[in-house]
């Protein structure tokens, strides 16, 4: 009776699986037969929302699936990051985000509401850029040199915005190599902190091109650095930090899509073919010339391996600009 139960069971649970194995491959192989969300962790109108809608409409095009863009903005990326890590592993539901949520946040919170590595499949990178130096067009501070004596002759009373981690880590870093001290103020993403810098609340941040060039192109923000080694083609008359006296300074940013773990590698790699496709878009194309990034994607393996070794990188970073996990 009992090896007769035993072999009930071993053969219920073969066809189970073998159930369960088709229905991945069907899913795989029908994938996508829906629309498909693409979750983005800031707000309407960052770098990261516009890459995803440009992103979006090729895809759309393409496997003939609409693509809805979901921001989900506030907590450093978080709120966003910990819905994705919760929805179906089906590939409905993509996470287009930054070195923010997978590989700094990690160093900049005690206790995150997901696990950067272990809720994820990454699929594809998708961006790298730098970052720029701002202040309003009406600031007394034309070069990083007077903003930095400024800083230095009243500790704490110039304050800077971030919207992203990657703004805030470059803003630290600028206060831990220039030796100043600039107050930091949180926003939910940095168009919110853009629209302050505007009003005059804050005297500066340093934010991603895609957000920062139009207010510098039509004259309202003055651009006095740019955060990588080599200046951007798009503001080309403005000095890197480095030359502008702060040696040693280097800060770029990357987009990357994941989906949640345990996705069907089909449906991953299907994914990622979509994702890269959609990189060489005229949309992305035109994002990326106007935004001052770069279009750079990978295999899921080879994203998971950058993935690493960044946040190596922004831990070393983060530690060296002596911020403490809140």
């Amino acid at each position: 009776m009992t090896i007769q139960t035993n072999r009930r069971t071993m053969l219920a649970l073969s066809v189970g699986a073998l159930a369960l194995a088709t229905a991945m491959s069907s899913q795989a192989a029908e994938y996508p037969a829906k629309p498909i969300t693409f979750v983005v962790p800031f707000a309407a109108g960052s770098a990261t929302d516009l890459l995803a809608r440009a992103l979006g409409q090729s895809v759309t095009t393409e496997a003939k699936a609409s693509v809805i863009v979901d921001n989900k903005a506030g907590a450093s990326g978080m709120i966003a990051a910990q819905y994705v890590a919760k929805a179906a592993a089906d590939g409905y539901t993509v996470l287009i985000t930054t070195n923010t949520t997978q590989s700094a946040n990690e160093h900049l919170y005690k206790k995150l509401p997901y696990d950067p590595v272990k809720d994820f499949t990454p699929v594809t990178g998708l961006g790298k850029g730098g970052q720029v130096l701002v202040v309003n067009a009406a600031s007394p501070f034309k070069n990083v040199g007077e903003l930095l004596a400024a800083a230095k002759k009243s500790p704490g009373k110039l304050s800077f915005g971030s919207g992203s981690s990657s703004s805030r880590v470059a803003g630290e870093m600028l206060k831990q190599l220039a030796g100043v001290d600039i107050l930091h103020v949180p926003y939910k993403s940095n168009p919110l902190a853009i629209t302050d810098l505007l009003g005059g609340q804050i005297d500066m941040m340093i934010t991603d091109t895609s957000t920062g060039i139009p207010q510098i192109k039509s004259g309202k923000l003055k651009a006095l650095g740019y955060s990588t080694q080599a200046r951007s083609a798009q503001l080309p008359d403005v000095p890197t930090l480095d030359e502008a006296g702060v040696k040693g300074y280097d800060m770029g940013y990357w987009f990357a899509a994941y989906v949640p773990a345990g996705t069907p590698k089909e449906v991953v790699a299907r994914l990622n073919e979509l994702l890269q496709h959609a990189t060489q878009s005229a949309a992305a194309k035109s994002f990326y010339e106007t935004a001052g990034s770069v279009a750079w994607t990978t295999t899921p393996d080879e994203l998971a391996r950058f993935q690493a070794a960044e946040t190596l990188k922004w831990g070393r970073v983060i530690k060296a600009a002596g911020i403490q996990p809140e």
